[in-house]
C-alpha cells in the first residue's frame, strides 16, 4: 500500500521526536517507494545528510521502566532473540561491508558507502545503550556488551552473516569479480537488510507501538529502518544497474537465494513471536512480501525450486537482520 507524497516527505524530514509518533509500516512503504524511483548514490547520500541522527539524544528511561514492569519473560525472550540479531549484525557490517567499498567501480557508489559504514556503527552504538540502560546487561566495553548478548542469537543469524564474511574474504582477493560481487550484493542488500531486518523491525516495532511500551526504543529502531531505507534502495538499485548490462548475472542471484534459503529451513535454536503478536503464517506472510517486492523492484523471477524454497522457510527461524 503506497503512502502520499505528503505523509513521504515527513518520513523524510522528521527529526528523532517526530519518528517517535510516527508508524512503522509507514516508514517501510517509504523504503519501497524509494526503490521504484532509482535514486543516484549522491541522492541518498544527501539524505543522508539530512536524516543522520544522533543516539545520545535518545532517553531509555521510561523504557527500563517498561522493561521491568511491563514486559513478560515470555515476551522478553521473544523480544532479545530478534533483537541480538541486530545488535551482532550492525558490529559485524562495520567489517563486511568494507570489501563492497572497494570492489564499487562508481566513485558515487564509494562515497555513499561511507555513508552507510558510519550508519552501522552509529546502529551498534544504539543496541549497546538498549541492553546496558534497559535489559540491564554489565560490560566494559562494546566487545563485552556484543558477548553479553551473544546467548540470544540463533544459528539462522550464524548462517546468513557466515556466508556474507565468507563472501566479503573471497570480494577482497577478487575485488574485479562482478559475479561475486553481485552475490554479495544480493546476500546483503537484498536479503539480510532487505527481508530479514525488514521482516522482524516491522514486528518488534509493532509491538512497541502496539502496546505503547519502550519508546527510546521505538525511536531508535524506526530512524534505523529509515536508515535501512537508502541502504536497500542503494543495493537494489546497483543489482539493476548491473543487470541491465549484464543480464547473465541473475544466475548469481539465484545461487545466493539458495543458500540463504536454505539456511532458513530449519532452526535448531527457534524464535518464536507469538509473544510479541504474530503468528507463524504472519511471519512468513510478511517474510514473502519483503522479498517477492524486492524482487520484482530489481527485475528479477525466482526458478520453480526457489519458490518452493521461499515458501518453505520456517518462520521460527527467521529473526536478526
Amino acid at each position: 500500500m503506497a503512502i502520499d507524497l505528503k505523509h513521504e516527505q515527513a518520513i523524510e524530514r522528521a527529526d528523532l521526536r517526530q519518528l517517535r509518533d510516527i508508524d512503522i509500516n509507514d516508514v517501510i512503504e517509504y523504503v519501497h517507494e524509494g526503490i521504484t524511483q532509482w535514486p543516484t548514490s549522491l541522492d541518498l547520500y544527501k539524505k543522508y545528510s539530512v536524516q543522520r541522527w544522533n543516539v545520545y539524544d535518545l532517553d531509555f528511561t521510561q523504557d527500563k521502566i517498561d522493561w521491568q514492569t511491563k514486559i513478560s519473560p515470555e515476551e522478553k525472550e521473544a523480544f532479545l532473540a530478534i533483537a541480538t540479531g541486530f545488535h551482532h549484525g550492525e558490529r559485524q557490517v562495520e567489517a563486511d561491508l568494507s570489501p563492497e567499498l572497494l570492489a564499487s567501480d562508481s566513485e558515487e557508489d564509494k562515497i555513499f558507502l561511507t555513508s552507510q559504514l558510519e550508519d552501522e556503527a552509529r546502529h551498534t552504538i544504539f543496541f549497546d545503550h538498549f541492553y546496558r540502560e534497559v535489559v540491564g546487561y554489565q560490560a566494559p566495553d562494546i566487545r563485552g556488551m556484543l558477548d553479553a548478548s551473544y546467548e540470544h542469537i540463533t544459528e539462522t543469524f550464524v548462517g546468513s552473516f557466515g556466508y556474507l564474511a565468507y563472501l566479503a574474504d573471497r570480494l577482497l582477493d577478487r575485488l574485479d569479480d562482478k559475479h561475486l560481487f553481485m552475490r554479495f550484493l544480493t546476500t546483503y542488500h537484498l536479503w539480510i537488510e532487505g527481508v530479514l531486518a525488514l521482516s522482524v523491525m516491522k514486528t518488534t516495532l509493532n509491538f512497541c507501538r502496539s502496546r505503547n511500551v519502550l519508546p527510546g526504543y521505538y525511536t531508535g529502531f524506526n530512524a534505523t529502518t529509515r536508515d535501512e531505507s537508502r541502504h536497500v534502495q542503494f543495493g537494489t538499485s546497483v543489482m539493476h544497474r548491473m543487470l541491465q548490462q549484464d543480464p547473465s548475472l541473475v544466475a548469481d542471484i539465484h545461487e545466493s537465494l539458495r543458500t540463504v534459503l536454505s539456511v532458513s529451513s530449519v532452526a535448531s535454536t527457534p524464535v518464536f513471536y507469538d509473544p510479541i503478536g504474530y503468528t507463524a503464517e504472519d511471519i512468513k506472510n510478511i517474510f514473502m512480501d519483503q522479498l517477492n517486492r524486492k524482487l520484482r523492484a530489481v527485475g528479477v523471477s525466482l526458478p520453480p525450486d526457489l519458490e518452493a524454497m521461499a515458501k518453505n522457510v520456517r518462520a521460527e527461524a527467521l529473526a536478526g537482520g
